[in-house]
């Protein structure tokens, strides 16, 4: 099948040991790929994706200004995971880089993680574990506790956070939630008046916050001293909420029962790094090395989810969730026309330039779709195909266009 750019010749890089289903369903789109098990920085990273039209990440690879000033040919970057605080996602839009993410395959994982550490840190079972490796035996009822009737509190009540209370509620838990926006409930939780309400009402505390200025340090010293004596703190979120030398002294001094770490300020980049953390050797502590959302079923599903909004992307223009620019989707192209995407800056008159272009080119437009950010404006234009290559050189043309290409 003939194609604007042909498909073989779309280069797609993906890093991080992202999971094959994301390979395969790009590979059966046409695309020629390449992988690597490890992240990349710096040159070697210019030098694996700077002539890629796609490039896929996890949490480790930073992309950075300098990047995307080097990676001429890229058109959309796929975080293979929730966050994209990774990316430079500003000098991304500026460029006309799409990113996207995956917001939602990877809630169960983390809400069942936490799940299974609320009942590990009440029944003290790492603590217990780790003795009969020893080969001590410590049967005791002392500090062991059900979880029925004690009291959740969740920091951030989204998609993870609200799963996580239909979860804890069928399980006995009483639960309370903090949202910095006003959310309707799921079944019998309750609201807090504000997280100094929910944290000293709450045996256990499970943060669910992005990576913002608003939340980092979010939990330090005064807010682990509002706990309960003998609570515990889960963190699957991300590592700068929480101050960790101080929740370290809450745990040594015994203010705090236990707590269950997943994300830190500073993570290796890889597993032959070693991890070193305040946290490690105290009692009733389980630390995990990022892996919240790490099961097979949520890498496949984050695998599917960002793969098909690349090819989304590339074959029909669609900017649909993107995180950095604006949202822009048509329906499948009609055989009979070319499909011109346009990428410019958001100032004042160039709409009428690119009016002005297609009336000079003499072409009839069949569909056209509009959508503009604070910065940035993207376009998808559905023309004859007689005279689009002559509208997409005077598109280029213009002097605040970021990007153009056809698509047919």
């Amino acid at each position: 099948m003939s194609t604007s750019v042909p498909l073989h010749k779309i280069k797609v890089v993906l890093l991080e040991n992202i999971h094959p289903r994301a390979a395969a369903l790009l590979e059966d789109a046409g695309y020629t790929i390449e992988r690597h098990e490890t992240a990349l920085a710096g040159d070697d990273l210019v030098h694996a994706a700077g002539d890629a039209h796609m490039l896929g990440i996890r949490s480790k690879t930073h992309l950075t200004p300098d990047f995307f000033d080097r990676a001429n040919t890229l058109w959309a970057v796929g975080a293979f995971c929730i966050g994209t605080n990774q990316i430079d996602l500003a000098a991304a839009g500026a460029r006309g880089v799409a990113c996207f993410n995956a917001p939602f395959s990877n809630t169960r994982s983390v809400a069942e993680k936490v799940i299974c550490e609320i009942i590990a840190l009440h029944r003290r079972l790492f603590d217990r574990s780790a003795q009969m490796h020893k080969g001590r035996w410590r049967k005791s009822a002392s500090n062991a506790h059900e979880i029925r009737g004690r009291t959740l509190g969740i920091v951030g009540y989204g998609r993870i956070g609200s799963q996580l209370s239909v979860l804890a509620e069928s399980l006995g838990m009483h639960v309370l939630y903090h949202d910095e926006v006003q959310v309707l409930p799921l079944g019998n939780a309750h609201q807090a008046d504000n997280l100094d309400d929910l944290l000293s009402r709450a045996d256990v505390v499970s943060l669910h916050v992005p990576d913002l200025a608003a939340t980092r340090n979010l939990i330090t010293a005064r807010e682990l001293a509002a706990m309960p004596r003998g609570a515990f703190l889960i963190n699957n979120s991300r590592g700068s909420v929480v101050n960790i030398a101080h929740l370290a002294d809450a745990l040594a001094s015994g203010h705090l029962g236990g707590a269950a770490i997943d994300v830190f300020p500073e993570e290796p980049s890889s597993n032959e790094e070693t991890f070193t953390s305040p946290l490690q050797g105290l009692d009733n502590v389980i630390l995990t090395p990022h892996i919240g959302g790490s099961t097979v079923e949520a890498q496949e599903n984050i695998a599917v989810e960002v793969g098909t909004k690349l090819v989304r992307l590339m074959n029909n223009g669609s900017t649909t969730t993107a995180v950095n620019l604006p949202e822009v989707d048509l329906p499948s192209l009609h055989p009979q026309h070319h499909r011109l995407i346009h990428v410019h800056r958001n100032v004042p008159g160039v709409l009428q330039q690119i009016n002005h272009a297609t009336a000079e080119a003499g072409i009839n437009v069949a569909a056209q779709y509009l959508q503009s950010g604070a910065e940035t404006s993207y376009m998808i234009m559905d023309v004859d195909q007689a005279g689009s290559e002559q509208l997409l050189q005077s598109l280029r043309a213009i002097p605040q266009t970021i990007r153009a290409r056809p698509i047919w």
